[in-house]
């Protein structure tokens, strides 16, 4: 993700990702976001739920300790979280793959000699 995206996140979201800055051995986030910018407005979209429903449910926001792609789809782990927030995040993950992680626009996951990729049209050679 560009890295003024990530900053974005960091900073509009400072309880959720209060661990980046953590060794690797306890959080790793210090990679920062291992994903496409196309997925940003997803993530960012699923930071305002998880806080929602942290307020909503009276507990405190979960850490996120990884965010990645894997198989052609978000990968967003946490810890702290509830059995509603972790629905939200298995939302989340279906919804990015028919997003190009590229782009943001619709796509299809499809493999591309062995690595399975979400990707619009436009991006399937990225």
């Amino acid at each position: 993700m560009k890295k003024e995206l990530s900053a974005q996140l960091y900073l509009r979201f400072t309880e959720l990702f209060a661990g980046r800055n953590k060794p690797l051995n306890e959080s790793l986030m210090g990679f920062g976001f291992e994903c496409g910018s196309g997925w940003y407005k997803l993530i960012y979209q699923l930071c305002e739920d998880l806080e929602k429903a942290s307020k909503e449910e009276g507990v405190d926001i979960p850490e996120v300790m990884q965010v990645k792609e894997k198989l052609g789809g978000l990968r967003f782990y946490v810890t702290g979280a509830t059995s509603t927030m972790f629905d939200l995040i298995d939302e989340a993950e279906s919804k990015s793959e028919s997003i190009c992680e590229v782009c943001g626009d619709k796509a299809e996951r499809f493999s591309d000699g062995g690595w399975i990729k979400t990707r619009c049209k436009k991006h399937q050679d990225s």
